[in-house]
């Protein structure tokens, strides 16, 4: 059972991260609020993968916000504690980075990660994977689409042996998911 003051934290953490995100969009068709991606993230950690620990929740609503808004390390602490600004900046890419570079590196540091940021990674690359099965953005080709499966895979083989449900849930919607772009493709 989760206490009040728990779930008052992590409202607090939804609330937090829905104020750093509202501007921003998702890339499918519909353009869905951002938002949305975290909180699915944290229900899969939760759901699909048995998490309950709140910090681990609140890092996984939090995720993005060093890496694609204006929130620093020092705020997300003040917040929320030093173990969850710990575990966002575990799993914050480095933008100054370009983009081919930052994949590589997701790959190779994912076998270093700590359990936790292992977790969230994998719960990270479900709903991703997910979504893209859902819903192509517009201007990504069926090979782009296959790519971003594929390194998905990579980046999740580092991730493997910390969470068995997790990762039965990933192998299972990348399934799914490139079932539901070859049959797209095939679609005249």
């Amino acid at each position: 059972m989760v206490r009040t003051n728990e779930l008052t934290r992590l409202l607090g953490a939804i609330c937090f991260a829905a104020e750093k995100h509202r501007t921003q969009r998702r890339k499918d068709v519909d353009a869905s609020p951002y938002i949305n991606h975290p909180i699915e993230v944290a229900r899969i950690l939760a759901d699909e993968g048995g998490v309950t620990a709140l910090e681990h929740l609140q890092a996984a609503l939090l995720h993005d916000t060093i890496e694609d808004t204006s929130t620093t390390g020092d705020e997300l602490e003040s917040r929320f504690g030093p173990w969850v600004r710990a575990l966002v900046e575990e799993v914050t890419d480095d933008k100054s980075l370009p983009k081919a570079e930052r994949k590589r590196l997701q790959i190779e540091h994912a076998p270093s990660l700590s359990a936790a940021a292992r977790e969230l990674k994998l719960a990270d690359k479900i709903c991703n994977v997910a979504d893209l099965g859902r819903s192509v953005p517009k201007d990504w080709p069926l090979e782009r689409c296959v790519d971003y499966l594929e390194w998905a895979e990579k980046v999740v083989a580092g991730c493997r042996g910390v969470n068995a449900r997790l990762e039965a849930c990933f192998d299972e919607t990348v399934r799914e998911s490139r079932r539901l772009l070859l049959n797209r493709a095939a679609e005249p």
